[in-house]
């Protein structure tokens, strides 16, 4: 059974790996633990049998939530992980008072899109060059 829980600095090793393999600029171990330690920033991570499957976490900034680093391991990407660890990050904002969420995707990431619209986000701008290796756009996608 896969759960969804707030992130903890033992979980970091795992966390980093799948950063690693995912992203070509990965978050440092240090830019997590500073995330998990402040009071203005939720992240979370799934987990099953022990296992870190995902994970992902926003910033509150003045009432608005920024959606950072949703992954998932490769092997168990296309299972609704990343929907249900987003789901219950916009349900833990509301808690810190967030009432609305920005986040950049990739353009190309047609998969990560498709769930952020179904989540309520839509496109709203567009970063030039965003992303580096390879170099990307980033579409601004915003849930009001």
């Amino acid at each position: 059974m896969i759960i969804i829980r707030s992130m903890i600095e033992a979980d970091l090793e795992q966390v980093c790996f799948i950063e690693e393999e995912t992203f070509s600029v990965p978050w440092s171990r240090s830019a997590f633990l500073e995330m998990i330690s402040c009071d203005w920033a939720i992240y979370m991570v799934a987990e099953e049998n022990q296992q870190i499957l995902g994970s992902c976490g926003v910033r509150n900034i003045a009432g608005d939530g920024e959606i950072t680093n949703v992954v998932i391991k490769k092997e168990f990407r296309g299972q609704g992980i990343g929907k249900m660890m987003v789901q219950e990050l916009l349900e833990q904002g509301l808690n810190m008072g967030i009432t609305a969420y920005t986040l950049e995707v990739r353009a190309g990431n047609q998969t990560a899109i498709a769930m952020y619209e179904k989540l309520g986000f839509s496109t709203e701008g567009r970063r030039k060059n965003f992303y580096e290796k390879p170099r990307e756009d980033a579409l601004i996608m915003w849930k009001h």
